[in-house]
C-alpha cells in the first residue's frame, strides 16, 4: 500500500558518497548543499547532483520539521489499533487515505499482522482522543474494532545508514 513518493523508483547501489549524504541528511535536513560537499569532499555541483538524484530514486522521501505536539497544544498522543471489517477489505486503500487526511492523525501504518492499521495520533486530552475514536472509527462503517494506547514517551530513532 506505499505510495508513490514512498516507492524506490530506480534500485541503484548506494555508494559511499550516497551514504555520507543521507547520514548528514538525517541528521541536519536544512545544510546546505555548500556544506554537504565540503562535508563529504566533493564540489558543490557533484552534490547537488546526487541529492537530486537520492530524491528521484526515491531513496530520501521528503524534508520536514520535527515539531513537538505540546508546544501547540496537543498534549496527548495515542496509537489506536483498527481491524477492519471482513467484508471492507477492498475499502482499505481508501480507508488509509481518509485517516491521512485527519489534522489529529500523525502516522499512519498499514500491517499485517493482527491488526489492519496502527494510528498514531495527537489531540489536547483524552476527552479530544475519545470523541476522535467515536466520530472517525466507531462511526466508520468499514471499522471492526479499535484499542487505544496512550503514549507517555515518544522518541523518533534514526535509520541505521
Amino acid at each position: 500500500m506505499a505510495s508513490a513518493p514512498e516507492i524506490i523508483r530506480r534500485y541503484e547501489p548506494l555508494d559511499d558518497i550516497d551514504l555520507q549524504l543521507i547520514r548528514l541528511l538525517r541528521d541536519d535536513a536544512r545544510m546546505s548543499n555548500a556544506r554537504l560537499a565540503e562535508e563529504v569532499g566533493i564540489a558543490p555541483s557533484t552534490s547537488l547532483t546526487r541529492v537530486r538524484s537520492l530524491i528521484e530514486r526515491g531513496v530520501v522521501r521528503g524534508f520536514h520539521a520535527d515539531l513537538n505536539p505540546r508546544s501547540l497544544g496537543l498534549g496527548l498522543e495515542a496509537l489506536i489499533s483498527v481491524n477492519i471489517r471482513v467484508g471492507a477489505r477492498k475499502a482499505i486503500a481508501q480507508f488509509s487515505d481518509e485517516m491521512r487526511q485527519l489534522p489529529e492523525v500523525v502516522q499512519v501504518f498499514f500491517l499485517g499482522g493482527a491488526e489492519d492499521f496502527i494510528l498514531h495520533i495527537a489531540t489536547r486530552d483524552t476527552d479530544h482522543a475519545r470523541q476522535f475514536v467515536v466520530d472517525n472509527l466507531s462511526a466508520h462503517p468499514s471499522v471492526a474494532s479499535t484499542r487505544t494506547s496512550l503514549v507517555f514517551e515518544h522518541h523518533t530513532p534514526r535509520l541505521a545508514v
